[in-house]
């Protein structure tokens, strides 16, 4: 039986300790005793005929409340509960999807009004299909930078290189090189729409209901991720915030080469364009801070960053900074929307590497948002219907000369702090972002560069800020540790795309080692309880004599099943193969004493049948780890105390227990190698009792001591004590006195 008690963390006079008793099976006995029935196996025909029979019956309506979630939750919207917080929330949201939409186009590298036809068109088709209700879709800096490394690499300013004397309607001048920047700004598009319309392997990843493919994206990895692809957001913007020129760089160390560049040409920097830079830095931090700080106080926090460009525009206009002091503004914002465009097949093999990584990282950042406002406002996401809706969201956006969407985390904490109760906020949203486009958008034409740039940069401290995590990582999990550093290093170096890859195979790397060799421990008996813990870890602890408890703290199977059975060893302090082969050679030398007369044994049983364990000798020599010639044969088997002196010379290690308890409570899974070798542990461990009769080996065969003290041997079975058989057996091996001494560790 086993005893047990109730939680440790009881005092022990308050511990109930209760006793299960019952037979220990093998696994063909318990099935047997409990009749274990077939499962019933249909058809794939008749699964299909029974799928397609109800969806088209009763769960019809499920089925499109699935594909369709809006239907579900706007059927029962409470109008006069969430409507005003619903419009407030939109309004304020909107604002800040307009100006993080221009600041973030500059990450892509296109002119800014296309970032807000990206903070428009993705919120229309997630309304329909998304389940979140809190987060804000639009862009996001990450995925807006590694499209734009993208960019960048397919279309470099070298590619649109004339020569010329003067600047064009469609140019500009650098050294006699004049730019053809209507022909780049539509190349670079180009690349950004098609790059976001092969996102359809987000459509694919829902309908295959593969979405927890995303879960091996680890939260130190992401950490380290989003981390590295601060430093590039804020290195990018940097150039932006000086106005000096540089070249664009993608890919290994374009983190280095852009510093270079911006050290190179940093006396050509914009005195303008720095100080408005630096000073929208400071001042939308700080409010920031404010807003954080009094958030239970201030009913909606401050829209700085609307404030900001609001006023920044308006200094620009009136002070003319392009014509005074060369500052660079964002020029054209047209009014409407660009017509819709197919995406340009001929790129298709350039980014589709690109595009996988792109929408893996974008899904798996609004997702893990996603599930933090749904934890804290009491409801379910549905991670496979969550790619869906971003699939079909940036398809519908590409389409219409958007890039990549996800969702900020700032924008998306301004949505649900306003008062959002569902994704009718994030329509009025993009109700708000249309007008701008319609309307207001020739407003913001004076707008320096360096300003959208500066609220990019203050957007990055909730980033930069997981620097602090690494610490706490390192206190409770240095692999997770060692995770967030890799992946954080490799992106900062490598690349935010291959950076990502590296992490990714890093964090399996450390998962493999992990269960390569995993920790295992060796337990002991805390004095006057039932409790056992690790002997290393206590000091009033004490291990149960002759037993041994190893306990295993990962999954068995090929991989680390060599480094198990070396910490079973080390366990129990000897090698069961070894000690077994010794203990044949032994017995082999014992068996040579009884042909000469010195010892007689009478052959019996080979012992008690383990229908648990199926052919010995076939799985030992199958295994190669014991020979054919170490297989002991009957007529030289013979019951020893090995814990006593041997009449031979043979140095047979000592066994000190007699049982072997293996901890498999925190062990997952064994695959085939495992299993295989810890039959053949138990099978060499049962070759190896503590004592002759301990253990399956007791009892197979019995041996008959001759001694000058019978009294001491107790004489021979068979032999009547006292009687002409006996006499004449112990005048035969009168003389052998010295030799037979030494088999008091027969058994007789």
């Amino acid at each position: 039986g086993f005893t047990g008690c109730g939680m440790d963390a009881h005092p022990p006079e308050n511990l109930y300790p209760y006793t299960v008793s019952r037979p220990i099976y093998s696994n063909p006995t318990f099935e047997e005793d409990n009749e274990r029935q077939a499962r019933e196996e249909r058809t794939l025909r008749e699964r299909l005929s029974r799928t397609c029979g109800s969806v088209w019956t009763r769960q019809a309506l499920k089925v499109v409340k699935g594909v369709f979630p809006v239907i579900d939750w706007l059927s029962r919207y409470p109008i006069r509960e969430w409507l005003p917080s619903d419009v407030i929330s939109g309004v304020s949201t909107g604002l800040v999807c307009s100006l993080q939409g221009l600041a973030y186009a500059l990450l892509v590298s296109v002119a800014p009004v296309y970032g807000l036809y990206s903070a428009f068109f993705p919120i229309l088709t997630y309304f329909l299909l998304g389940t979140s209700r809190h987060i804000s879709v639009g862009p996001f800096p990450v995925t807006c930078l590694m499209v734009g490394s993208v960019v960048l690499t397919l279309a470099p300013d070298d590619h649109f290189l004339l020569p010329g004397n003067g600047t064009g309607v469609n140019g500009t001048e650098a050294d006699g090189i004049v730019v053809d920047v209507e022909a780049m700004e539509a190349q670079r598009i180009m690349v950004a729409s098609s790059m976001t319309v092969f996102l359809p392997i987000q459509v694919v990843m829902g309908l295959l209901q593969v979405g927890f493919l995303v879960r091996y994206l680890s939260d130190p990895l992401v950490g380290g991720f989003t981390t590295a692809a601060a430093f590039h957001v804020l290195i990018s913007q940097l150039k932006i915030v000086l106005s000096v020129p540089t070249n664009n760089h993608s890919g290994c160390f374009s983190i280095l080469y852009t510093l270079i560049d911006v050290f190179t040409n940093i006396r050509q920097t914009n005195r303008a364009d720095l100080a408005a830079g630096l000073l929208t830095i400071v001042i939308v931090m700080a409010v920031k801070e404010v807003n954080s700080k009094f958030r239970h106080k201030i009913p909606v926090p401050i829209p700085i960053e609307v404030i900001v460009t609001v006023v920044a525009a308006g200094i620009s206009y009136a002070t003319e900074l392009e014509s005074r002091y060369g500052a660079s503004i964002v020029h054209s914002i047209p009014r409407g929307f660009a017509p819709a465009q197919p995406p340009n097949t001929e790129l298709l093999w350039n980014i589709l590497g690109s595009s996988f990584s792109t929408a893996v990282v974008g899904y798996a950042v609004a997702v893990s948002v996603a599930k933090v406002y749904a934890a804290k406002h009491d409801y379910t996401i549905n991670g496979n219907q969550e790619l869906i809706a971003f699939g079909f969201s940036n398809v519908f956006c590409g389409c219409f000369s958007g890039f990549v969407a996800s969702t900020a985390l700032s924008r998306t904490a301004v949505q649900e702090s306003t008062g959002g109760k569902s994704q009718v906020a994030g329509i009025i949203s993009a109700v708000m972002v249309m007008i701008v486009i319609l309307a207001l958008g020739n407003l913001l034409e004076p707008l320096q560069k360096s300003v959208l740039a500066a609220i990019v940069i203050a957007n990055l401290k909730g980033m930069f800020m997981q620097v602090t995590e690494v610490p706490t990582l390192w206190r409770q999990n240095r692999a997770d540790c060692f995770i967030w550093l890799a992946t954080c290093l490799a992106s900062v170096v490598l690349g935010l795309d291959v950076g990502l890859l590296a992490g990714l195979v890093f964090e399996m790397g450390t998962v493999v080692v992990r269960t390569q060799f995993p920790a295992c421990s060796t337990l002991g008996n805390i004095p006057g309880t039932n409790i056992y813990r690790n002997m290393k870890d206590y000091k009033n602890i004490a291990e149960v004599p002759g037993i041994k408890i190893f306990k295993c703290n990962a999954p068995i199977y090929f991989a680390n099943i060599d480094y198990f059975k070396e910490r079973l060893r080390v366990t129990v302090g000897f090698d069961s193969v070894r000690v077994f082969k010794k203990r044949n050679k032994a017995l082999k030398k014992i068996h040579k004493l009884i042909k000469k007369g010195k010892l007689r044994a009478t052959e019996v049983s080979l012992g008690v049948d383990n229908k648990g364990f199926e052919s010995e000798q076939d799985s030992g020599r199958e295994s190669g780890q014991v020979e054919d010639g170490d297989w002991p044969v009957p007529e030289v088997e013979v019951r020893v105390d090995w814990a006593l002196e041997l009449p031979v010379r043979v140095s047979v290690p000592k066994v000190q227990i007699h049982s072997l308890v293996l901890d498999f409570s925190a062990v997952s899974f064994l695959d085939v190698v495992a299993v295989k070798s810890l039959r053949l542990v138990g099978r060499t461990l049962l070759l190896v009792p503590y004592r002759a009769c301990s253990g399956m080996a007791a009892g197979r065969c019995e041996c008959i001591c001759t001694h000058s003290e019978p009294k001491t041997f107790g004489g021979w079975p068979g032999v009547k004590k006292g009687s002409k058989e006996a006499t004449s057996l112990q005048e035969k091996h009168q003389g052998q006195t010295d030799i037979l001494q030494k088999v008091q560790g027969l058994d007789c």
